[in-house]
């Protein structure tokens, strides 16, 4: 039968991802591009036509006795099975099939006939063949008035092999001669190699041969991901992993693989996975014959999915304590920073907080105070005569001195408060909210304290201790940071130190 030259629509194509120059001149000047023959061509330009119907598309069909043979075999199948007389007419059979499935059929006819003995198209062949399968079953419960365009777009979504493997023979086999590897890592190995994968240049090719737009568009996209549009994109898409995981040499794992990809997902929620697997291995053998090519090798539906089930309930535990290994981990991190942290900021002899964090701390509350207006004192305290203390008593017990001070200290002092040990013997507390007159009550209440309360003892001896106090308010002068403020104080408490020790002064009074 002579070949008609087909309606090019490739211009009227919006590519998702643009076909690089040299992709399309190779494919515009390639001889060995497969074509289509002229029944073929009769039949896309019935489905282009406004005015298409069965009648139309049957004549267009009856002119190739060996297509209508096939056509009426498919309507006769179990892929339609059907309690009426069988159907003897390639009108009858239009009819039965639709013409979105008479359009798939006769393409995949014409192209099967072409379709070489390659083994890794026979592997493309028999992917698009279970994808056909699985889709017309997704279409007829999630979309069921477009299951004949889901069911085409499916069958075909894989037909840009054909013109790679035209273009570039050698590297097309090395691409697929893996058959482990699913089709998105196909297309990611595409990109690379060609700047585009199999899907854009197969609905390139279609759009060449006059299929409709909206086939041509969902070939171009039936390789992404599952974020899709509508039902209908979906069941292409998902019928591709489906065949994917079907002729995987581990179908078990792909398919909790795939049922990890899809949980959680609305559309696909009440989709029977053992239902759909058990639809494919129904209707594959039938459809194989029917497009003569080798049927892929069966499955034992109930020990796979069974399989399937227990790799998901070890992988979940797997999962589940990797998970709280890794929560485990991340507690234990967050304790080792906080303790870190928390040391970062302690003094290591008397557990309060040191002079770094005292120094950041009065920083952030002098901002804060100047901001709202507030009260703010700094007390610094200094341990008279803490040298003779270590000369009499030992570095020891002057240790012991400092720790039992810190104490009292820190409990002297409110919540909002702070204490820390400035360096050396001397201290100092931040006290926000509180005026001059609080400050000095604060400050007499530490030094009856150490009038009471020994603050070590040697050899039964308990020592005692004076401690001489600068005090400083951000009320009584014009400080312009928290480090003038801790100099006024200082100078308060050196006042005290160079005029007989034990004492109190705040600065300006």
């Amino acid at each position: 039968m002579l070949a008609i030259q087909p309606t090019d629509y490739s211009a009227q194509l919006s590519l998702s991802s643009p076909l690089p120059d040299f992709i399309r001149q190779n494919l515009e000047g390639c001889a060995s591009l497969p074509t289509l023959p002229s029944v073929a061509m009769n039949v896309l330009a019935t489905a282009r036509s406004p005015h298409a119907n069965v009648k139309a598309y049957a004549d267009a069909i009856e002119n190739d006795p060996v297509l209508t043979t096939r056509l009426l075999a498919l309507a006769n199948s179990a892929y339609y099975a059907r309690s009426a007389p069988p159907i003897s007419s390639c009108q009858e059979a239009v009819a039965c099939i639709g013409l979105d499935t008479t359009l798939a059929a006769t393409l995949s006819f014409s192209l099967f006939r072409q379709k070489g003995a390659n083994a890794y198209l026979q592997r493309v062949w028999s992917r698009s063949l279970i994808a056909a399968i699985a889709s017309r079953y997704l279409a007829d419960r999630l979309c069921r008035s477009k299951k004949g365009f889901v069911f085409t777009a499916a069958l075909l979504q894989d037909i840009g092999v054909l013109a790679l493997e035209s273009l570039y023979p050698d590297e097309m086999e090395s691409v697929y001669e893996t058959p482990m590897v699913f089709h998105p890592e196909l297309s990611h190995n595409e990109q690379v190699l060609f700047g585009c994968d199999h899907a854009v240049v197969g609905a390139w090719l279609a759009a060449k041969w006059g299929v409709p737009t909206t086939i041509a568009e969902a070939i171009q996209t039936s390789h992404l991901d599952f974020s899709a549009t509508s039902a209908e994109q979906l069941c292409i898409r998902l019928s591709g992993h489906i065949a994917d995981a079907w002729l995987s040499p581990a179908p078990a794992q792909a398919l909790v693989t795939l049922m990890r990809k899809l949980e959680g997902h609305q559309l696909v929620e009440h989709i029977e996975l053992g239902e759909l697997l058990n639809n494919i291995e129904t209707q594959l053998p039938s459809l194989a014959n029917i497009l003569d090519i080798t049927a892929p090798t069966q499955r034992d539906n109930e020990a796979l999915l069974a399989e399937a089930q227990q790799l998901l309930f070890e992988q979940t535990l797997d999962l589940r304590a990797r998970l709280d290994q890794q929560q485990k981990e991340l507690a234990q991190l967050l304790e080792r920073q906080n303790d870190l942290e928390s040391r970062s900021r302690t003094d290591s002899l008397t557990g309060i907080v040191n002079r770094g964090w005292l120094e950041e701390q009065l920083d952030k509350r002098f901002q804060k105070c100047r901001e709202d207006d507030g009260a703010l004192s700094i007390i610094f305290i200094d341990i008279d005569h803490f040298k003779t203390i270590n000369d009499q008593f030992g570095h020891a017990a002057g240790d012991r001195v400092l720790v039992s001070f810190a104490k009292l200290l820190n409990a002297s002092v409110r919540d909002g408060d702070l204490a820390g040990r400035y360096g050396g013997e001397e201290f100092m507390a931040i006290l926000p909210g509180e005026n001059a007159n609080g400050a000095r009550k604060f400050a007499q209440r530490v030094a009856y304290r150490l009038q009471k309360q020994p603050m070590a003892s040697c050899e039964d001896r308990p020592i005692y201790v004076t401690v001489s106090i600068g005090i400083a308010c951000l009320e009584d002068g014009g400080f312009a940071s928290a480090s003038e403020l801790v100099n006024a104080a200082d100078q308060s408490m050196y006042f005290i130190k160079h005029n007989g020790r034990s004492g109190i002064a705040v600065y300006g009074r």
